[in-house]
């Protein structure tokens, strides 16, 4: 959590954007986030109390949370006192003109290879992907069926930072690294200002929150703090070469951008389509406050962070649409001896989009996850067997309507285990399980 990069896919794709004239870019009209159907509240919504006794869900999360505290290695570098070359010390200037502060303190930023900042994504899994709870979050997803049997998610999560980000700012140190030299071209002075406005919105805003809201495994709203802090950077950065590139150096952008390798190869799709998720949508969410408000809307979302990716979506919904807490009971007794609790999880508009979308079109699993209210899924094993409750609410009966029967025809799709239960006004529920004798099961103990 505390790394703070850019991913190259996520990057390119956008910067080629900016600078061959693409849609992607900030202001333009077609980057603008859709607009939710169902009216926004008036005022900030107070949100309900999640359930929270020794058997909820909520008490289920902290119990299996093995996220550590942020703290700096032993051993971590400092960064090195000395002259900026004048090309990085030039970019520093900028990005700080065209966010409208300045910096409070000296950043260093440091060229280096790709492969030491693949090298440093691996040394930091221990923090963001403990061995333990990944590994049993491995199991749910797959059973849930949006990642491959056999998926270790802490090796997808692996490899993907050491193969895509090429750049990256610790919060914790203050270190910042990018792949480059001295004398950066106009691709990696691109990323050095995706970077710079990390460093920068970090010592005005203290980005160290989302680093509290990792290690409390409060997943949704690290989501949605993340996609507003890598989408401004991504914002600010488009920004950046649109206003400091030559039209040259655009050219040289897409010639450079040609020559990468932004294979993701060997991940699973959900994975990486998670991963490159909070670039473009949360650009496309600073994109809207800016043109609500300009710089200060967005600067006010760095103080009161959007709580839910729905919120990031469609920005009309935020700050007053709070998400409805959803509680999955413990049914670890009622499946059996030996059963207990494997995995929780609060689950949003964007992993739900995401999950559709690996088996439905794109806009029927836009349309599906719109209208979501709250989610949360419990999974449970007895050793051998894994059970997935997912409960979800939604803003309307006919938004959830909507959702079971797209939820039904994706798993049509698939060959898991799992059920649609019929839903309960604006509540649906959805069961998954390892084999038919579990998913019967799974459905006796929720009767």
């Amino acid at each position: 959590m505390r790394l703070r990069a850019a991913a190259l896919a996520a990057v390119l794709a956008l910067a080629l954007g900016a600078c061959t004239g693409g849609t992607d870019v900030p202001g333009d009209p077609l980057s603008v986030p859709e607009t939710s159907v169902e009216p926004v509240p008036a005022s900030p919504e107070v949100p309900s109390p999640a359930p929270s006794g020794p058997e909820s869900a909520v008490a289920a999360e902290k119990r299996l949370c093995e996220v550590p505290e942020p703290k700096p290695d032993s051993g971590s570098d400092v960064p090195a006192e000395g002259p900026t070359p004048a090309i990085i010390a030039q970019v520093m200037r900028q990005v700080a003109q065209i966010r409208g502060f300045d910096y409070s303190q000296r950043v260093v930023a440091k060229p280096v290879t790709q492969a030491e900042i693949g090298r440093d994504i691996v040394k930091y899994a221990d923090t963001a992907y403990p061995a333990g709870q990944y590994a049993r979050r491995s199991i749910a997803w797959d059973t849930i069926g949006v990642i491959p049997d056999g998926t270790s998610l802490r090796h997808a999560y692996e490899n993907y930072g050491s193969s895509q980000v090429i750049g990256y700012y610790d919060t914790v140190t203050g270190q910042l690294k990018f792949m480059g030299s001295e004398s950066p071209s106009p691709l990696e002075r691109i990323t050095l200002a995706h970077e710079l406005t990390h460093a920068i919105d970090d010592q005005r805003f203290g980005l160290e929150r989302l680093d509290a809201l990792g290690a409390e495994c409060r997943d949704e709203d690290a989501e949605a703090a993340i996609a507003l802090v890598e989408g401004n950077a991504t914002f600010f950065m488009l920004r950046w070469a649109q206003t400091f590139l030559t039209p040259a150096e655009q050219v040289q952008v897409g010639i450079e951008a040609a020559q990468q390798d932004t294979s993701t190869e060997g991940i699973p799709p959900f994975v990486s389509r998670l991963q490159a998720w909070p670039y473009d949508q949360g650009m496309r969410f600073i994109s809207a406050l800016s043109a609500r408000g300009g710089l200060d809307a967005v600067d006010e979302a760095f103080v009161d962070l959007p709580t839910s990716t729905e919120q990031i979506i469609h920005p009309e919904r935020y700050p007053n649409d709070a998400p409805t807490p959803v509680d999955v009971p413990n049914l670890s007794a009622e499946l059996g001896p030996g059963w207990e609790d494997l995995d929780a999880m609060a689950i949003g508009e964007a992993w739900l989009q995401t999950a559709l979308g690996l088996r439905l079109d794109g806009s029927e699993a836009s349309a599906a996850a719109a209208g979501w209210d709250g989610g949360t899924y419990r999974a449970w094993s007895n050793g051998t067997d894994t059970a997935v409750e997912l409960s979800t609410v939604w803003d309307t009966t006919r938004d959830a309507e909507e959702f079971a029967a797209s939820m039904s025809e994706w798993i049509d799709q698939g060959d898991g285990s799992a059920e649609v239960l019929e839903t309960d006004g604006k509540a649906v529920t959805v069961l998954f399980a390892n084999d038919a004798a579990t998913l019967q099961a799974l459905e006796a103990a929720t009767a």
